[in-house]
């Protein structure tokens, strides 16, 4: 284990260390996707959690408040959820890119009726709504209602480690 270092706010090392700290936690990726003012956006977040409650149905991710993107989104009746898949590592990049450019240039996507958009290939869509949400420091935690789940349980998930993408492996069942 290496040193403690303490979070001193007035020495300006706590985003740096915060942040690689914070990076060592492996996360999955998920691209949150609607069609807002007959454009598709997108979010992409590695704070997404499942699990949040069975009844309702509740899922949740975090957003910073300086997103420009969020405050569009969160307009839309239905937000689609794809969590990404281990293929789709070009595709985060390009879904989280800053900027104006055509973000879902050469992404394969499905718009359901009520308007969430889902990046196909995923291992997880969810449909949902949002429920709620609280103000966590500079970040917003949001609720997220799920009506609707499509699953494809071979498909390997993308992972975000150490500020980078990764893919999973088995365990060695021999250890």
């Amino acid at each position: 284990m290496g040193p403690l270092v303490p979070l001193d706010a007035s020495s300006g090392s706590v985003d740096g260390a915060l942040r690689r700290a914070f990076g060592l936690f492996p996360s999955g990726v998920a691209a949150v996707a609607a069609v807002v003012e007959d454009a598709p956006r997108v979010l992409v977040v590695s704070s997404f959690q499942v699990g949040i409650s069975a009844d309702p149905p509740l899922v949740l991710f975090a957003v910073q408040h300086t997103s420009t993107t969020w405050p569009v989104l969160r307009r839309a009746d239905r937000l689609g959820v794809s969590v990404l898949g281990e293929a789709h590592d070009v595709v985060a990049r390009r879904l989280a890119a800053k900027g104006d450019g055509d973000r879902f240039r050469d992404v394969e996507t499905t718009t359901t009726p009520s308007g969430a958009v889902l990046v196909t290939g995923a291992p997880l869509h969810l449909e949902t709504s949002v429920e709620g949400g609280v103000r966590a420091g500079d970040h917003d935690v949001v609720l997220l209602r799920v009506h609707a789940v499509a699953t494809e349980p071979a498909v390997p998930p993308l992972v975000f480690h150490g500020s980078s993408f990764r893919r999973l492996s088995p365990a060695d069942a021999a250890a």
